[in-house]
């Protein structure tokens, strides 16, 4: 992949998903990944094998990390450790977010 200088939240929401993905990959390298997300509806989200940064973009909503609900509005940072359960709920419609997965995966 060849990682671009600069994109757009609109550029990103325009990108694929690789089969059994629901986010758009915008750049990765061997340390990081970054992905667009923007759920509709609902928030299927399983934990993950890497630690990840959301940098919220667009829309209001809940983040719920284990037994923690916070809301959350554009220019949010939330965090959540490979392995935990996390998933946005009660999302406005147009929610979108950069996800930075980043740190060794866990196995």
């Amino acid at each position: 992949m060849t990682i671009p200088t600069r994109m757009t939240a609109a550029e990103a929401a325009r990108l694929p998903f690789a089969p059994g993905r629901i986010s758009g990959l915008a750049f990765e390298t061997a340390d990081i990944e970054v992905r667009h997300y923007a759920p509709k509806g609902t928030d299927p989200q399983t934990p993950h094998d890497r630690d990840e940064l959301y940098f919220v973009i667009s829309g209001t909503g809940i983040f719920e990390r284990g037994d923690e609900k916070v809301p959350f509005g554009p220019g949010d940072v939330l965090f959540a450790a490979a392995g935990d359960q996390h998933r946005f709920s009660a999302f406005s419609e147009g929610f979108a977010t950069w996800v930075l997965f980043y740190g060794a995966k866990k196995k």
